[in-house]
């Protein structure tokens, strides 16, 4: 309800905040080797590990946290034959902008 009162320079905001933070995510994870997909309706960042030499999204994403300190969602879990969504992996981008541009730079590392 409160949501509903609120002006739409408020939204306009909220939009360009979230739009700057994808971009800045997208920009990491392209620039660490990432394939990124850019989204235009999520607050997620689909990314193919593929070009990092990686085939395993599962996996991949269990040894993050120790490789990086990133922690990312293997996308297989969404799919209902696994075996397709193998090779992506998502990050959330509703985060601190300095989180973000952390973790950008710790995932460059893993080229």
């Amino acid at each position: 309800v409160t949501g509903l009162g609120l002006g739409d320079d408020y939204f306009e905001g909220l939009r360009a905040d979230l739009a700057a933070k994808r971009d800045l995510l997208c920009d990491g994870l392209a620039a660490a080797g990432f394939a990124v997909f850019r989204p235009r309706g999520t607050y997620f960042v689909t990314a193919d590990i593929r070009p990092l030499g990686e085939d395993d999204g599962m996996a991949f994403c269990r040894s993050l946290p120790e490789r990086a300190g990133v922690v990312a969602v293997p996308n297989a879990v969404f799919y209902a034959e696994p075996e397709r969504g193998r090779h992506l992996v998502r990050f959330t981008f509703c985060k601190r902008r300095g989180v973000l541009a952390e973790a950008a730079e710790r995932l460059a590392q893993l080229r």
